[in-house]
């Protein structure tokens, strides 16, 4: 467990079984069979992460969403089979203090990283607790989701979560070794991270925006950092069973965590669900 991805330990919910594959994917990018330049050994990595060291990797020809599957998509998926999620067979999920109402009950907080809470109630329906709901946010990325909720959703939409090579790669959209889509400058208007003191004084709203938002990179890829963490098919390391995540989040700042680059990684347990944390697909 990290600052950036706490979650619970390994446990018996994996969320209901998944439903039969189906093809419903719609709307991907193709991307052609490439050699690049994958990692990185910036000193703005966290030694423990295993950005390092930069190799040349090859990646097959593969298909890639431009966004994170959204909370309509997700619904989609959830009213076609029933599904239910790891948080919902739980009871509970981590939201960020500072989306809480005021008058929200005192929840348990995360030793390591206290701005997170364990909010009963929390769920992909629920992002804030019971009190809290989607209705205007369709195209926000669904979050409190587990790796395991999002092999059940691929399988349904005959699609698969990209690989960490893949998923570098597209986001890099074509640039070699450039920490950002955009380039080398950090720039806190192109993305949605923290601006302000953390965790106590933003400047600005904090939480998801919609998937479109800010500009996309040269291979058409949007908020590949930023928004919300996004999971992947491998592994953190060898006998680590943890699932990669990609991306940073809405959470992200340079104060603790500089994980919002395109080679930054982190991992979580298969049935830990988060605020700041979704998936897209790929083929």
């Amino acid at each position: 467990m990290t600052c950036c991805t706490p979650g619970r330990p390994p446990g018996e919910h994996a969320g209901t079984p998944p439903p039969a594959a189906r093809s419903r994917t719609t709307g991907l990018i193709d991307l052609p069979a490439a050699r690049f330049l994958m990692g990185s050994d910036d000193s703005l990595a966290h030694p423990g992460d295993g950005e390092g060291p930069v190799r040349e990797v090859e990646v097959a020809a593969f298909a890639i969403a431009p966004h994170a599957v959204t909370n309509a998509e997700f619904a989609a998926f959830v009213a076609d089979t029933g599904y239910r999620t790891s948080a919902e067979q739980y009871g509970d999920s981590l939201v960020f203090a500072g989306l809480l109402p005021p008058d929200a009950p005192p929840t348990p907080a995360v030793a390591a990283a206290p701005w997170w809470r364990v909010v009963p109630g929390a769920d992909w329906r629920h992002p804030e607790g019971p009190r809290s709901a989607i209705d205007d946010r369709a195209t926000h990325p669904v979050v409190h989701v587990s790796h395991s909720d999002a092999l059940a959703y691929c399988r349904w939409a005959g699609a698969r979560l990209p690989t960490e090579a893949e998923w570098e790669f597209a986001a890099r959209g074509g640039l070699v070794q450039q920490p950002f889509p955009w380039g080398a400058e950090f720039d806190d208007h192109r993305m949605n991270v923290w601006r302000g003191e953390f965790p106590h004084r933003p400047e600005g709203p904090v939480g998801t925006v919609p998937v479109d938002s800010f500009e996309p990179n040269g291979f058409g890829l949007l908020n590949t950092t930023g928004n919300v963490w996004e999971w992947t098919a491998d592994t953190f390391r060898a006998g680590d069973p943890r699932p990669v995540l990609r991306g940073g989040s809405y959470l992200c700042h340079a104060s603790y965590c500089r994980r919002y680059r395109t080679s930054a990684r982190t991992a979580n347990t298969p049935d830990s669900s988060t605020g700041h944390a979704g998936f897209r697909v790929a083929a």
